[in-house]
């Protein structure tokens, strides 16, 4: 039994480390590019997270100010 489970060990992770490993190789190096971003560019969606953040703090906030209220 000991060895079936070995042996299953063993062929689980070569057949990950296969798998994993020839996705790894597909990573290249990017090119040369052009300078960088143009001036006045504004690219970065920084607005998205930050609201999202702030809505999820709130909401955290007002869970925990339910719990501690005193039960009427």
């Amino acid at each position: 039994m000991r060895y079936i489970v070995s042996s299953f060990r063993f062929f689980l992770v070569t057949l990950l480390l296969v798998t994993f490993g020839s996705r790894f190789q597909q990573a290249r190096a990017q090119g040369p590019g052009n300078g960088g971003p143009q001036p006045g560019a504004t690219n970065a969606p920084i607005d998205g997270g930050i609201s999202l953040l702030l809505a999820a703090g709130a909401g955290y906030g007002l869970r925990r100010l339910a719990k501690r209220a005193p039960s009427q």
